[in-house]
């Protein structure tokens, strides 16, 4: 294992602790060439979303997609970042021109469930929702909090 690799894999266990700080002081540590591997920026993106710094996110996740195309990672984090910058419809259309492989992802469903529902297309939202819980039936304890979802509730109750 490289220092370089030794270093990613450190801040993405920081990442998965929510110590964002300790993972960015690891990414510092790599060299210019290290720091735009599609991992790296993944995991400052991470720390950026982590921390909810949805405008300092947004460009890496971004860079993502372009330099890895055919990964969903990308469009999904770039999408969310979207969302949460209060751009539901340009999330809702990066992920409509993103990969084949977001349609293997529950939390492609779940995502765009989430992102229905907040432009107040409750039906089709619902049937994102079940359908991203079939395919993973953990994410139904995230929809139970999350805020996106408050004017369903009832609704996912019964799902």
């Amino acid at each position: 294992m490289t220092e370089s690799e030794r270093r990613i894999q450190a801040a993405q266990g920081y990442v998965e602790l929510g110590l964002h700080s300790e993972a960015r002081e690891e990414l510092s540590q790599l060299s210019a060439i290290a720091a735009e591997r599609p991992d790296a920026l993944e995991i400052s993106a991470l720390c950026f979303m982590g921390e909810s710094r949805w405008a300092e996110a947004l460009p890496l996740t971004q860079k993502l997609c372009q330099i890895e195309p055919k990964e969903p990672g990308g469009y999904i984090h770039a999408a969310y970042c979207l969302h949460e910058l209060g751009q539901t419809h340009e999330a809702l259309d990066l992920l409509a021109r993103g990969p084949a492989a977001l349609k293997a992802k529950p939390v492609y469903y779940y995502n765009v469930g989430c992102y229905m529902a907040k432009l107040g297309q409750k039906d089709k939202a619902l049937k994102l929702l079940e359908q991203s819980f079939e395919m993973d039936g953990s994410l139904r304890s995230y929809a139970r909090k999350d805020p996106d979802l408050a004017g369903l509730r009832e609704k996912l109750a019964k799902l």
